[in-house]
């Protein structure tokens, strides 16, 4: 008779809040990642560079993709099994897509995005209907 293998229950975790589309609601985006990380158990490594992720990637949801009136929304995910977290910004303005600077080193804006290339393993956007955007970016433990 052969005995089932045990398997390691695979635990997502999620966490999703709307904030306003200001330095403020930038400003928090990162207080409650960190707040969540630190209660999910993250790996600091790994809590640090979300952290500066979700900074960058909410104060560019803020300042470029502010829409009057509309929220920005920031999203975790955190696998547990790998260790890895998902950062999700999704704002407003679809058409205005981000592409990190060539030299940014000029000018008072533009670096946000070479951080984020920097610290994360990974990232994108997608279209968000029916007229946003989200910009993910994925960090893990192996790549810190």
């Amino acid at each position: 008779m052969n005995a089932p293998t045990p398997q390691i229950p695979m635990i997502v975790r999620t966490f999703a809040q709307r904030l306003s589309s200001t330095r403020r609601g930038a400003r928090l985006a990162r207080l409650l990642a960190f707040e969540r990380l630190q209660a999910w158990q993250v790996s600091p490594a790994v809590t640090e560079r979300v952290e500066q992720v979700v900074a960058e990637l909410a104060a560019n949801a803020a300042l470029h993709g502010r829409v009057q009136g509309r929220d920005f929304l920031v999203a975790l995910t955190f696998d547990e099994a790998t260790g890895t977290v998902r950062v999700s910004v999704t704002d407003a303005r679809g058409e205005q897509l981000p592409t990190p600077r060539e030299d940014p080193a000029h000018s008072e804006s533009g670096r946000g995005l070479l951080l984020v290339t920097a610290l994360a393993d990974r990232w994108g956007t997608e279209p968000y209907p029916p007229s946003g955007k989200t910009v993910w970016a994925e960090v893990s433990p192996s790549s810190g």
